[in-house]
């Protein structure tokens, strides 16, 4: 049965109205829960945050929010791991993680039954790629690499204008990484890996390593030149395996904007030369800051609650 979009528009802020659909974006994190509505143009209407608990306290809330908005259709952006793959059973799936009540728990599942519109679905930080590629940093590429570095750090691919999925979706903030020598931190802060992107250069690694949060380390020089040195061989693996056009940096980690040149420089010694590209060449506007004001995963999830709504 073909679908029948309601006719009544959205009225902004300034009282313009809007006629369209009414997407609804959900960006899922470990921490809270960001809902908005908002246009096929990105714009966004009104937005509602709150708190992860476990399923049984927060997705009927969140259900009954955006019926309450009558969407046409939505787009989520989950923590992970998830499985992204709908032609397996588990599609839709929260898998492993230590979250209470969410392994195993069919995420997607509950929002169709409750909803009843189409759905796009994918991790929160294929989605804040998704997000850049559209409407920030990235926009028009369709090769591109997000990294998220906060309390985690988390990786989103766009290659050939699609979000890479395979066997998973990538898990790319947690690729193996040498330890400095020098390091002060004992041991990594990741319970799976001793030796891994996110255990060594998160947040919770750089608190744990110095004594300190990252906000509070901003003059201290030793602290930037081991995380731009760990992120900087993250970041060569992305280029040799991925071959971005662009690759773009957020999270709370980054605020730290000195990081920036430090990193493009230890990028560019791991390479050696042995990549010369016009992107490379100019390597100020190939790693970059976020461009959607911290909005990229809401937008991202709106990108994917359109495109279930096109298809």
């Amino acid at each position: 049965m073909k679908r029948v979009l309601r006719k009544t528009p959205l009225s902004d802020k300034e009282g313009y109205m809007v006629d369209g659909p009414r997407i609804g974006a959900l960006e899922a994190g470990g921490t809270k829960m960001v809902l908005a509505i908002g246009t096929r143009e990105g714009k966004i209407f009104e937005r509602e945050v709150m708190p992860t608990t476990e399923p049984a306290g927060i997705v009927s809330k969140m259900i009954a929010w955006f019926a309450e908005r009558e969407i046409d259709a939505l787009g989520v952006g989950a923590f992970g791991p998830t499985c992204v793959n709908p032609e397996l059973p588990d599609y839709g799936k929260i898998l492993s993680t230590p979250k209470q009540g969410w392994v195993n728990y069919d995420f997607l599942g509950a929002l169709r039954a409750g909803l009843g519109v189409p759905i796009g679905y994918d991790t929160d930080v294929n989605a804040a790629c998704l997000g850049e590629a559209l409407f920030g940093s990235a926009r028009g590429l369709k090769n591109v690499v997000y990294l998220t570095v906060g309390t985690g750090i988390g990786a989103g691919v766009l290659l050939g204008g699609k979000l890479l999925h395979g066997m998973l979706h990538p898990e790319a903030g947690h690729i193996p990484i040498e330890r400095e020598k020098d390091d002060p931190l004992a041991m990594s802060v990741c319970q799976y890996h001793v030796s891994c992107l996110e255990g060594l250069a998160s947040g919770p690694s750089i608190e744990k390593r110095w004594g300190l949060p990252a906000s509070e380390l901003d003059e201290k020089q030793e602290v930037w030149e081991l995380e731009a040195t760990y992120l900087a061989k993250a970041l060569a693996v992305y280029v040799l395996c991925y071959s971005p056009q662009r690759i773009i940096l957020g999270g709370g980690v980054m605020k730290q904007t000195q990081l920036f040149p430090l990193i493009r420089q230890k990028l560019l010694e791991n390479l050696n030369g042995y990549i010369n590209t016009a992107e490379l060449s100019a390597i100020d506007s190939y790693v970059v800051s976020d461009g959607c004001s911290g909005n990229q995963g809401i937008l991202g999830a709106l990108a994917l609650g359109l495109q279930s709504l096109d298809s």
